[in-house]
Formats: C-alpha cells, sequence, structure tokens
C-alpha cells in the first residue's frame, strides 16, 4: 500500500480493513485444512472434501477479482490487473461524467432546493434573537473593519474621477421625472408636505415680531403705529389660519395644486424637451462645481464616522434594529407560504443557473484531484473506503463455492 497520510477516520478505515481481510483469510485457511483433512476419504467425508475443494476455488477466485483492482495479485504482470493504479485517469473521467449525470443535473439539483424547505429552515433559525444577533455581529465586525480601510483620498478619486463625471454625461432627467411620478402617484410628498406645514406653522406663531418687523417698515409713514400694530395681527391671524386649513385640510387647493404642480414637473422632465435641457444644464453645473466633489467627500466622512459608531455599539438603533429586521423576516419565512414558495424558486433557479453555467468546473475537481494522485496512492486511498465491502466478495465466494461444490458431488453421485 502507498504512503499515505492517514486521519482519524482513515485510520479506522484501515482497521476494519485489516479485519475483514483476515475473515476472508481465516475462511480460506479454514477450507485448505477440511479438504487436506478430508483427501482420500470416503463416505460422508467425501461431501465435505469436496465442498471444502469448491470453497478454496471460489475463496481464491474472489481473492484474485478483488486484489486485481488495486495491485497485481502475487506481483505477476498478469494482464487486466492493477485496475486502479493503471487505469485512474479514465476511471475519474467517468466519476466525473456520472456524477454530472445523474447527481449535478440542473433539474435535479433544482428540485432538491424545492424539496429541502430551505426557506423554512432559514426561517426557523433566523426567528432565533441569538442567531439573528449572530448575524448582526458578524456583519458589524466585517463592516467595522473594512469602513476604516476606505480612505479619503481613494473615496475622492472615485467621486471625481469615476462618479461625478458618469453623472454628467448620463442623461438623469427621465429619471428623475419617473421618480417624481412615482412619489405623487404614490402620495409620498404628502408625509412632507404635512411636516412643513406644521413646521411653518409652530414658527410663525412664535416669531410674530418677525413679522411686524418685514411689514413695519413698509406701511406708510402717515399710518399711526396702533393701525400698523392692528395690520400686523390681522395678517398674522390670517396666515395662522391659512396654514392651519392647510395643515389639517387634506383636500385644500393649495394641496391640490401642489399634485398637480408635481405631476406636471414630473411630465415635463420626462417628455418637454425644454425642461429637460434646463434640468441637465442644472445638473452639469452642479455637479461640476469645484466643490461638489469636497462636499460629497465630506459628507461620506460624516456618514461613516456615525455609521462606525453605531455598528460597534450592541444597544444601538441600527443594530437593533438590524436584528429586529432579521427576526421578522424569520417569522414571515414560517408563516408566508407564498413567500416561502418565492424564496425557494429563487433559490433553486439560482442554484440551477450555477449548475448549468459552472457545473462542468465544479465536477471536474474529481477528475482533477484523481489525476494529480499517484496510481499506487490512488488505489490506496480508494481501498481504504471500499475495500472492507469488498472483502464480503470473498466470503461470500468461500461460502457459495462450498455450497456449489457440495451439490455438484451430490448431484454426481445421485447420477
Amino acid at each position: 500500500m502507498a504512503t499515505l497520510t492517514l486521519g482519524a477516520a482513515d485510520l479506522v478505515r484501515r482497521r476494519g480493513l485489516r479485519q475483514m481481510r483476515s475473515v476472508a483469510l481465516a475462511l480460506l485457511v479454514l477450507a485448505a485444512v477440511i479438504y487436506v483433512a478430508t483427501l482420500h476419504r470416503a463416505g460422508g467425508w467425501a461431501y465435505l472434501n469436496a465442498a471444502a475443494e469448491a470453497a478454496m476455488v471460489g475463496a481464491l477466485a474472489d481473492w484474485f477479482a478483488v486484489t486485481a483492482l488495486f495491485r497485481r495479485p502475487l506481483g505477476l504482470p498478469i494482464p487486466h490487473t492493477a485496475i486502479v493504479p493503471t487505469r485512474k485517469d479514465s476511471l475519474a473521467e467517468s466519476l466525473e461524467q456520472f456524477v454530472t449525470e445523474n447527481f449535478l443535473s440542473e433539474e435535479v439539483v433544482a428540485e432538491k432546493m424545492r424539496t429541502a424547505q430551505v426557506s423554512r429552515r432559514a426561517g426557523e433559525w433566523l426567528a432565533d434573537g441569538n442567531h439573528a444577533e449572530r448575524i448582526v455581529a458578524e456583519g458589524a465586525r466585517t463592516v467595522g473593519a473594512a469602513l476604516p480601510k476606505l480612505g479619503d483620498d481613494d473615496v475622492s478619486a472615485f467621486v471625481r474621477g469615476s462618479l461625478l463625471p458618469r453623472f454628467v454625461k448620463e442623461p438623469l432627467s427621465p429619471i428623475a421625472g419617473h421618480f417624481v411620478q412615482s412619489v405623487v402617484e404614490d402620495g409620498a410628498h404628502h408625509a412632507l408636505l404635512d411636516l412643513l406645514m406644521v413646521e411653518a406653522y409652530d414658527w410663525l406663531a412664535n416669531n410674530r415680531e418677525l413679522l411686524a418687523d418685514v411689514i413695519g417698515p413698509r406701511a406708510p409713514r402717515w399710518s399711526p403705529q396702533w393701525v400698523d400694530r392692528i395690520v400686523v395681527d390681522r395678517i398674522h391671524r390670517e396666515a395662522l389660519a391659512w396654514l392651519a386649513d392647510v395643515r389639517d385640510n387634506q383636500a385644500h387647493p393649495a394641496r391640490r395644486a401642489v399634485d398637480r404642480l408635481l405631476a406636471q414637473l414630473a411630465d415635463d422632465l420626462q417628455h418637454d424637451p425644454d425642461t429637460m435641457e434646463r434640468f441637465e444644464a442644472w445638473k452639469a453645473r452642479m455637479l461640476t462645481h469645484p466643490d461638489m466633489g469636497n462636499s460629497l467627500t465630506a459628507v461620506w466622512d460624516a456618514m461613516r464616522t456615525a455609521l462606525i459608531g453605531a455598528i460597534e455599539d450592541p444597544n444601538s438603533a441600527l443594530r437593533l434594529r438590524a436584528i429586529k429586521t432579521l427576526q421578522d423576516l424569520g417569522h414571515r419565512l414560517q408563516n408566508d407560504e407564498t413567500m416561502r414558495t418565492k424564496v425557494d424558486d429563487r433559490a433553486a433557479e439560482a442554484v440551477g443557473y450555477v449548475v448549468r453555467t459552472y457545473g462542468t468546473e465544479i465536477v471536474s475537481v474529481i477528475s482533477d484531484t484523481i489525476e494529480r494522485w499517484d496510481g499506487r496512492e490512488a488505489a490506496a486511498r480508494i481501498e481504504l473506503h471500499v475495500g472492507r465491502d469488498l472483502q464480503f466478495i470473498r466470503i461470500n465466494g468461500t461460502v457459495v463455492g462450498a455450497l456449489v461444490g457440495l451439490t455438484i458431488h451430490t448431484l454426481s453421485q445421485l447420477v
């Protein structure tokens, strides 16, 4: 046997192989002893002698067959022996083809992914808070280690050399128009308008004097101050009333006017050449401004600092929210059959694509690995895995040979 580096499992296999070899050899020796002991004896001993003789023939024949797979029996250069060492490359190619056709086909792998219920198992795993926290912790550790390595110079070079020039060249007007259209159709701008009205009302309610400072100098010189105060108070009350009405009335004409304005803007950004040209010109001026690169780099630096701080804090809102999101996803995967079906289908499609595109490269590891092995090493490795079971062929050959020999001798006596 070739010299191998054996692991614990290989040592167990080698012990099992040696034990079964000993059993098979013991049966052969037993048959030989019985044969010699009953030779030239008449009566019932002749039957036993015939059985022992046939048992030896069967044992030796099967020993030859099993041994010939891995080495030359007795070292003799008999044709078609030592099959594994001499034909390992062709055997590896056949094994590779067998695995490809029967195990690594797109249909087989995709169906296995669907029946494995990966989404349900993933949901059960994610629903456990400890598992979700572990994922977030590992992700935070990875991101936390990567972010500091992104230097300001690298980010600035990317922004100035790639990002901004790309945005300048790409026509963004249709994209902006489609975005505004989606906002209007979904009513997403209503929340922003609500916030603006609330803030405007609160600011005006608390800053009457600023309003008076604006209106006072514009009053006629002949107007008494008490009249000016009455006018300011009236304007202040009417402005507050109007803001409150816009704030509280979702059907207010001002709100409808904003909706129409945004809808028209969205349409113009997508279809009106003049509006599109002005937007692209404004975009180019803004993106090519000398301070734009510095501003984006400063924004990135601030975001990175804040993100690192949130990532490193186990109790930060970001990490707690991430854990909660993963747990919610786990619960949905457990309870939402439609979602599970979609996830399993997508996983099956993804695995099918990998098998279809890279299956040949994946399974080629079989032939590539075996081709690198020495012939005797390959035979030794394979024998460690299947040799123990092959010894049962020798044992069965001994037993079957004895039964056949006994049967033939019995029939010959009857005839």
